[in-house]
């Protein structure tokens, strides 16, 4: 179903933190807040984007950064949907406008990594294009494998 017109999509602020965190773990139905710290809204704000309903409330959010250490590399960190709105479009929607900043910047590779057992997630990325390798064995330390996604971007005019 497509994504209606009524749903606005915005920069993020670091306010945007809590309604954010407050939603999360009801959202993925497991506890994940510690892989979004506060520290994420307020150093990347300015890269990440909310999506409200027309009532205000919290429909999405992508959040992520241009790499301070890889000047190609941009980021997702973390993308959520509120459960009611999946498979309408609002992901593509907020990915899509993550790759235009990236790319305005003049990044031409976009990551993300995610847990082998979200395998909604790795079908997502690749769905968009994105390479997918892993799964990467203690990725994030012993015991932690991730699988991780890579796509390559136009790069189009630096905008900051």
């Amino acid at each position: 179903m497509p994504m209606g017109t009524d749903i606005t999509l915005r920069t993020a602020a670091p306010s945007d933190y809590d309604p954010i965190i407050a939603v999360v773990d009801d959202w993925w139905g497991r506890p994940l807040r510690r892989g979004l710290p506060r520290l994420f809204l307020d150093h990347f704000w300015d890269t990440s984007f909310v999506a409200s309903a027309p009532d205000g409330t919290l429909a999405g959010f992508c959040v992520g950064f241009l790499s301070p250490a890889q000047p190609s590399v941009a980021y997702i960190q973390f993308v959520g949907v509120s459960p009611s709105l999946r498979q309408a479009g609002l992901a593509r929607r907020l990915y899509s406008a993550f790759f235009d900043l990236a790319a305005a910047e003049g990044r031409s590779v976009v990551r993300a990594v995610t847990a082998p057992v979200n395998t909604t997630s790795v079908a997502f990325h690749s769905a968009m294009g994105f390479t997918v390798t892993g799964p990467v064995e203690d990725y994030d330390g012993p015991g932690s494998p991730k699988m991780v996604f890579e796509r390559r971007l136009p790069v189009t005019t630096r905008t900051r």
